[in-house]
């Protein structure tokens, strides 16, 4: 499996404070079948600013940090944005870091409430320029509970990723709920840990591969973690599935 969206890079943001905590958080993954981490490090959200060759940085010492213990788990390079006008300016010049360093699809944080016309219009034109707007959380959004709102960002061009933690439920009953008919109406195009810790958010894709299994079968769920994470990481963009089907391993087969 591939988590798309993890916060693992030691002493960057409100993940691990140490690599001791990192490396913990690295075996939980490998453990629970995961391969391929993508870190997230928050910034641009008033908090943390984290530019892409300070991710790199940190990206490659933790590798270096498994290799020496044996454990074949890679991390790739990302950012999780905050949502700002001048991405594409940023993206160019280093301070935002885009998913595995492509430069074609970058993790996007939007704010619980928004104007809709205008985010819309921003993230189509992302999509126009050939960067992917992957969406995360946004069963955690409040203006996304507006599941039309949604639909209209990903016919734009947009992509999601729900967190695991909110399909199995342990954000309450009301997000699962919310998580599970994004599932269902093929809103859906990644399942990603949002890992911050080993105990209290970690990083664990099976059980919620489990429960998406119930709701759109073992394939797609399955795609979910593996396929569609991994065309994001190579530079291609998922695409939304005829009406009625689960919005999981379906390309387009071209570049962003």
């Amino acid at each position: 499996m591939i988590d798309l969206h993890c916060h693992i890079l030691p002493g960057l943001d409100d993940g691990p404070g140490t690599e001791a905590e990192a490396l913990e958080m690295c075996r939980l993954a490998w453990e629970d079948g995961i391969r391929k981490v993508v870190a997230m490090p928050h910034t641009l959200n008033g908090v943390y600013y984290n530019d892409a060759r300070t991710i790199l940085e940190a990206v490659a010492a933790l590798n270096r940090a498994l290799r020496g213990r044996g454990i074949e788990l890679e991390i790739l390079p990302g950012s999780d944005v905050r949502v700002d006008p001048d991405i594409e300016a940023f993206l160019k010049d280093g301070r935002v870091m885009s998913i595995n360093n492509t430069g074609r699809a970058v993790m996007l944080e939007l704010p619980d409430y928004f104007p809709a016309g205008p985010m819309v219009r921003f993230l189509h034109s992302l999509a126009g320029r050939g960067i992917v707007p992957v969406i995360s959380h946004p069963e955690r959004c409040a203006q996304l509970r507006d599941r039309g709102l949604l639909g209209e960002m990903v016919r734009i061009g947009a992509v999601t990723q729900v967190t695991a933690m909110s399909i199995t439920g342990d954000f309450g009953r009301e997000i699962q709920s919310l998580a599970r008919s994004f599932l269902e109406e093929g809103l859906v195009h990644v399942i990603a840990s949002d890992a911050h810790s080993v105990r209290h958010r970690p990083p664990i894709l099976s059980r919620a591969v489990a429960a998406a299994s119930e709701v759109v079968g073992e394939e797609a769920a399955r795609a979910l973690v593996t396929d569609n994470p991994r065309a994001i990481i190579n530079g291609l963009r998922p695409q939304r599935t005829e009406e009625g089907r689960p919005a999981a391993a379906i390309f387009d087969g071209r570049r962003t």
